[in-house]
């Protein structure tokens, strides 16, 4: 019997081990041969909603139950006063939160292009709350022509920088009919900037040769191996100031009346002083354009968001757990060394 029952036991954790096995092979195989989905799909968020729910506990929380009924019977007039009145105008939200190389161009495209489907043009507004303190050209030349579609469609645009919008930020941020930002956000740094190591001292030192071979006198200018000369150096430059030169017409078509030679320095400010050089136009947080305009609008943020397989979502609870991992031993070296 005591045979009989081991062997039982083994079997049954067999069946369940391969049970599990072929079930995980079943979903790979499975997630192989189905159809490519869509890439992504647009979310929209009620953000008027979100609002009066708000509004809704605090005053649930805060009146008596006199002032709360007087105050439930204007809601239900104002609401059947509403019913007889044309919807509201609508405003659109979204959030670019820019990187480096601004991969998140591609959630802009969709996202406007799901708005200019929809929009009003008479009636309905935008709002783009940016944050980045720039990264590549044409990412960002990009980002700002995604902006610019908006602005041909006649849509009114209005970019709020709560923290920085800075380099290519702020190319972006110039094409809008109206930019507002915190006072202490970061703004400007109308500039271009490239850097790039040399190892070629180091390879000769170890006595190892690099060759490189182009076609076409600067395929190639200044290199990470080779050694570079005076010429490679002065046409990098060039190359350097004929993109800030287009920086600059940019910013000047978007905002003609800007003193382009002042603010075109490279230099950043906080919005209070980029307010005094016209690079703002109004000293506001993204929150308060929210609520002003929650009475007149129907407010929605658009989204468009990646759809993610299998494989994708290990690798971004692998890339997590790592980047805690990494903010915890950070913060226990911060913690012995103040």
């Amino acid at each position: 019997m005591e045979f009989l029952y081991e062997y039982g036991l083994f079997f049954a954790k067999t069946l369940t081990f391969v049970v599990a096995v072929a079930a995980i092979v079943a979903i790979i195989v499975g997630a192989a041969v189905k159809p490519k989905a869509k890439k992504g799909e647009i979310s929209i968020d009620d953000l008027s909603e979100q609002l009066a729910d708000l509004k809704q506990n605090f005053i649930e929380n805060t009146l008596s139950k006199k002032e709360l009924k007087a105050y439930f019977k204007q809601q239900k007039a104002e609401a059947k006063e509403q019913q007889d009145k044309d919807p509201k105008p609508r405003l659109y939200v979204i959030d670019f939160n820019g990187s480096i190389d601004a991969h998140e161009v591609e959630s802009l495209r969709e996202e406007i292009t799901a708005i200019l489907t929809i929009a009003d043009k008479e009636k309905d507004k935008v709002l783009v709350r940016l944050e980045s303190g720039g990264g590549v050209v044409h990412g960002y030349g990009l980002a700002a022509s995604q902006l610019q579609r908006l602005r041909n469609a006649g849509i009114h645009l209005t970019v709020a920088i709560d923290k920085v919008a800075a380099s290519g930020g702020y190319m972006m941020a110039c094409v809008a009919n109206e930019i507002v930002a915190a006072p202490f956000a970061i703004v400007g740094s109308i500039g271009v900037i490239a850097q790039i190591p040399n190892f070629n001292k180091i390879l000769k030192k170890n006595d190892v040769d690099f060759e490189q071979i182009t076609a076409g006198e600067y395929k190639r200018t200044l290199t990470l191996f080779g050694e570079n000369t005076e010429k490679d150096r002065e046409k990098f430059k060039e190359e350097i100031e004929q993109t800030h030169g287009l920086f600059k017409t940019f910013v000047s078509e978007q905002r003609p009346s800007l003193d382009i030679d002042s603010v075109a320095t490279g230099e950043h400010w906080f919005a209070t002083q980029a307010f005094d050089r016209g690079l703002v136009d109004k000293i506001e947080t993204s929150d308060d354009i929210l609520l002003n305009q929650a009475d007149e609008r129907q407010i929605y943020k658009v989204k468009y968001k990646v759809k993610k397989n299998l494989t994708d979502k290990l690798a971004v609870g692998l890339s997590s757990s790592i980047s805690q991992a990494g903010v915890s031993l950070m913060s226990r070296f911060k913690g012995m060394n103040p």
